[in-house]
């Protein structure tokens, strides 16, 4: 996956977010249901921020950025504890 396919994946799950949150206003979902979907979407946003991260850091210091891999959603959100 490129950089390009990384953005639009990030830009689909902030869509996606927003009318999650637009729902809940419209009184379509409820709060359960928005917070599952939400913790969902944020989680997935984190890992292909890290992915994204590690794929500039790689190019930045002389590396392959295609060898940046996914990492498990429990190892990306260790890093904000």
């Amino acid at each position: 996956m490129d950089d390009k396919q990384i953005l639009g994946h990030i830009d689909e799950l902030i869509k996606t977010e927003r009318a999650l949150r637009g729902k809940l206003a419209a009184g379509e979902l409820t709060s359960a249901e928005e917070n599952a979907a939400l913790e969902s979407a944020e989680e997935q946003l984190d890992r292909y921020w890290d992915l994204l991260r590690q794929r500039r850091a790689r190019r930045e210091f002389g590396e392959n950025p295609d060898e940046a891999r996914e990492r498990p959603a429990a190892e990306v959100e260790e890093y904000w504890q």
